[in-house]
């Protein structure tokens, strides 16, 4: 079989294929072998975790001070017969953020259909508010109380940026709802919308991983998701094990690339000082 020696059976194609393949081969760059053993390794810890979860092995996600919070701003709600307003952004559904804001409204809209508290959804997207219906309605089957549900409850304002934000600030000023929720992708309407919010008095939650933006949400909101930690909420929401896997492989990954780091710059320190000479270090530097 000429230089490609590989053996066809149960196991598929074999080692020695295998190291001509990846070592061998013209279109394969030897110089960044380190990249490529570092992306089998993120993806393997990808796929551990997600496989972990799916097998429902139990994954420990730390609690989130502000998803505590919005069960106590729906009860602040319900207490004072006031509606509770969700903005899940002003971006359409291929934003990741706006996909994680739709599924923390499910969560929300489930705590309204239990405690009976009005729920107002405005949005900017057609596609946004046809999804933000579905999981409403699911939230109020899941809970017993389809009767309470009603699609005006997610209805559409418009696309443009700055309308949107005087139709929902014009929304606040007169139903003076008791709990704010913006969840989703913002720009600089987030501090017109938080501090009109903050002017009626309302617990205002926060989370978009739009870092220009996070700054206004700290200062005007009670609580703010920052950035990570809002896609962790919604993946601990839905309880989707390739979401929770995914956040969880995502943290070891994270703890690997920091232990790398900090033993480089080790290993550069004693480099440089002459203490021992350490030719790995050269031949770990990705070109």
């Amino acid at each position: 079989m000429n230089d490609r020696d590989f053996i066809i059976g149960a196991g598929g194609i074999s080692i020695s294929f295998l190291i001509y393949w990846f070592i061998g081969h013209p279109y394969f760059i030897t110089e960044r072998i380190v990249m490529f053993a570092a992306i089998m390794l993120f993806s393997g810890t990808l796929l551990f975790f997600i496989r972990k979860a799916r097998r429902g092995e139990e994954i420990f996600l730390r609690d989130i001070p502000g998803l505590k919070a919005v069960e106590e701003a729906v009860g602040r709600s319900t207490e004072m017969g006031k509606p509770v307003l969700f903005v899940p952004g002003i971006q359409d559904m291929d934003q990741v953020e706006t996909v994680a804001g739709v599924i923390v409204l499910g969560h929300v809209s489930k705590m309204t259909a239990r405690y009976e508290t009005t729920l107002n959804v405005p949005v900017s997207r057609a596609i946004v508010m046809k999804a933000a219906q579905e999981a409403c309605k699911e939230s109020y089957l899941m809970e017993g109380r389809p009767d309470m549900f009603h699609d005006d409850m997610v209805h559409y304002l418009t696309d443009e940026q700055f309308a949107f934000a005087a139709g929902v600030n014009g929304i606040m000023v007169r139903e003076k709802p008791a709990a704010c929720l913006y969840m989703g992708k913002f720009y600089a309407e987030s501090l017109i919308l938080a501090e009109t919010g903050n002017s009626i008095g309302a617990i205002q939650i926060a989370g978009t991983a739009s870092q220009a933006q996070i700054p206004f949400f700290v200062t005007a909101c009670d609580y703010t998701l920052i950035g990570e930690e809002f896609f962790a909420a919604s993946a601990y929401l839905s309880q989707k094990p390739e979401l929770i896997g995914g956040i969880k492989g995502q943290d070891m990954i994270k703890l690997i690339v920091i232990a790398v780091l900090l033993i480089g710059v080790v290993l550069r320190f004693f480099h440089d000082s002459g203490v021992i000479d350490f030719s790995i270090i050269n031949f770990l530097t990705v070109k």
